[in-house]
């Protein structure tokens, strides 16, 4: 996912590009060539029914989540959804009972009665809290084609591959830019009246540089696209075991769960924000007996762009410094009782926008200031004096250590119902004329191979044959019809088919083909990576199960129920609960927080789109 709204992202689409043609110039593995010596083998090929039946999902299990959606997305098949976020507030490695100032609340309590005259109270007074919330990138090494330092998304398709161009038309390539340390978007970086091209006192790298922003879906213009946001203090406890198991198992919370207007008090901040590409540059400050440098145009740090806001300072003086010490600070499960977390909503204001955040790089930084006592030596005598001294704490929302998450947070999901369309197409126990398929509490298809009780007797028929099977492949074509009467679709870059009994993945990671770690440079040879046309467009999606196939076939496997989604990301595989009407399963978490949506031929379609039907083709060799 990038950051593109009407269109798939030109890197993912250079790469269905490129897989297409790859696919289209290999040759066939031919597996178990030669077994049988000396006789002479027919290639063929064959196809076979296939059953797909569209199930609603009511709700997903949506904490634990790598990623989190928060805003508003008006899928134009599908009907809205817009996402919350309730998350508590975890202490710098889960430990409690911190410490603001010098002294702890006892010493600075018991100032007046010892007999150090450093021990003081200190006062300790809020001055900000900044929340920040970074935007998921697409890393530079996968969008940046010709290293010249700019995004590829922030070029034209032509200067992409074209280290010589100039963006900012001042000269200078982009290249030369990036090596001079100058913005390659400003023909004078420093504003000082002389372009970049002929400054040579410049500063380098002094400028905010621009990053190609990812997991951004909505109108046109996100970039310049103003929306509410809100942060409020969550008062609903979130449990992370689960007493209904004697508090054994973790806490599985749903989509569904609501916890605003309800579990919600304070409003911490309440305000227009608009997503900016630029990071946040903070500078050092200027050193007066340094008169010939001024420090405050040197960078000091720097942050990736995001939402950052600042909260209510009088909230967090009263309810985090003036609590030091005691009982509601003293542990990490005392503070997620006491403070319960923090609620965040974005309500739309010119047009949807829908974000995706990894909350584990979120946080929460206080800026606090409180007396010290210091003493010089004045004329021989030592002389006390007080001075304000300014420091920070950072709370995290959640903590990511060795794959495990620390930290409680849910997303809520508030869907419109499905429109009759969809609605009339699932769960009715009917072999299905359009597969439906929208991530999250959304549809997805069950998928039955050969025949609906099994295929027992074709599977048999094949065994007999001594079929050597080289390949096997479902393809999903896209209903284009449907899509292109709606407009604004954003297609899914990947279908992801698995064992529905099982949860396991359909591909052997042993033998699969991968070009980059990138989500779609992945498990090439099982494939499921939108194809599309000269117009941009998708027109199906292939996924090759030749190896789930020669299990069935020779190595008596179960011709198991398989279920088609939605991934994010194919290389993670794990699942988490889900409710399909009365029932319960397993939906692999990558499709849960994918919150786009796809329509695709099924195979009960009419008799004109018979070249459309979903089937089972396989490639096999056979003696003669």
């Amino acid at each position: 996912m990038r950051f593109k709204t009407n269109s798939f992202s030109a890197l993912a689409g250079i790469l269905s590009m490129v897989l297409f043609q790859l696919s289209c110039e290999e040759a066939l593995d031919t597996i178990g060539e030669g077994v049988i010596a000396g006789e002479p083998f027919d290639t063929e090929r064959v196809e076979f029914d296939v059953f797909a039946f569209n199930k609603k999902v009511t709700a997903v299990q949506t904490n634990k989540l790598p990623l989190y959606q928060l805003g508003t997305y008006n899928d134009p098949l599908f009907g809205r959804r817009q996402a919350q976020i309730t998350s508590q507030l975890t202490f710098p490695g889960l430990r409690g009972n911190p410490g603001f100032g010098n002294f702890s609340q006892n010493s600075e309590n018991s100032a007046d009665d010892d007999d150090d005259e450093n021990t003081i109270n200190e006062n300790e007074t809020i001055k900000e809290v900044i929340l920040y919330l970074p935007y998921q990138l697409v890393p530079t090494a996968n969008s940046d084609r010709d290293a010249d330092g700019v995004p590829d998304e922030l070029e034209s398709a032509e200067d992409a591959e074209d280290p010589n161009s100039d963006q900012d038309g001042d000269g200078l390539t982009d290249n030369e830019e990036r090596i001079k340390g100058t913005d390659p978007f400003n023909p004078d970086t420093d504003g000082d009246g002389i372009g970049d091209a002929e400054d040579d006192v410049t500063i380098i790298n002094s400028f905010a540089k621009k990053f190609a922003l990812d997991s951004i879906y909505g109108s046109d213009d996100a970039l310049n696209l103003p929306f509410n946001f809100k942060v409020e203090r969550s008062t609903f406890f979130l449990r992370d075991l689960d007493p209904s198991s004697n508090f054994q198992e973790a806490q599985e919370y749903y989509s569904t769960q609501q916890f605003s207007p309800n579990f919600v008090s304070d409003v911490l901040f309440d305000g227009e924000v608009t997503i900016s590409n630029e990071e946040y540059l903070f500078f050092e400050e200027d050193d007066p007996d340094t008169e010939e440098t001024d420090e405050s145009l040197l960078v000091k740090t720097r942050l990736n762009p995001g939402i950052r806001v600042a909260l209510d300072p009088q909230f967090f003086q009263e309810n985090i410094l003036d609590k030091e010490g005691q009982s509601e600070l003293l542990s990490q499960s005392n503070f997620n009782d006491f403070i319960r977390g923090l609620h965040f909503s974005i309500t739309p204001l010119n047009g949807d926008i829908l974000i995706l955040f990894d909350i584990s790089q979120a946080n929460v930084t206080l800026t606090y200031e409180f007396d010290d006592y210091i003493t010089n030596d004045v004329e021989g005598e030592t002389v006390g004096a007080i001075e304000k001294v300014e420091r920070e704490y950072t709370f995290n929302l959640l903590q990511n250590a060795n794959n495990v998450t620390n930290g409680n947070a849910v997303n809520t999901f508030i869907d419109e119902p499905l429109p009759s369309q969809v609605n009339d197409n699932v769960d009715n126990g009917l072999n299905a004329s359009r597969i439906y398929l929208k991530g999250g509490s959304g549809v997805y298809s069950e998928i039955q191979l050969f025949e609906e009780n099994g295929g027992e007797q074709v599977i048999n028929q094949i065994k007999s044959n001594n079929w050597i099977i080289n390949e096997a492949k479902l393809v999903f074509n896209i209903d284009r019809d449907a899509l292109d009467a709606l407009g604004g679709t954003i297609e899914p870059p990947r279908l992801y088919l698995f064992n529905a009994e099982t949860g396991a993945p359909l591909y052997n990671v042993a033998t699969e083909r991968t070009l980059s770690q990138t989500p779609l440079g992945q498990y090439l040879n099982y494939g499921g990576i939108i194809e599309k046309n000269s117009n941009n467009q998708g027109v199906n999606y292939s996924v090759r199960i030749t190896e789930y196939i020669n299990d069935i076939i020779v190595r008596d496997s179960t011709n198991a129920k398989l279920a088609l989604v939605l991934t994010s990301n194919i290389g993670i595989e794990g699942v988490l609960s889900a409710q399909v009407g009365v029932d319960e399963v397993n939906l692999p978490v990558m499709n849960t927080i994918n919150p786009l949506g796809t329509v695709l031929y099924g195979s009960n379609v009419e008799q004109e789109n018979e070249d459309k039907k979903l089937k089972l083709e396989l490639f096999y060799t056979e003696a003669n």
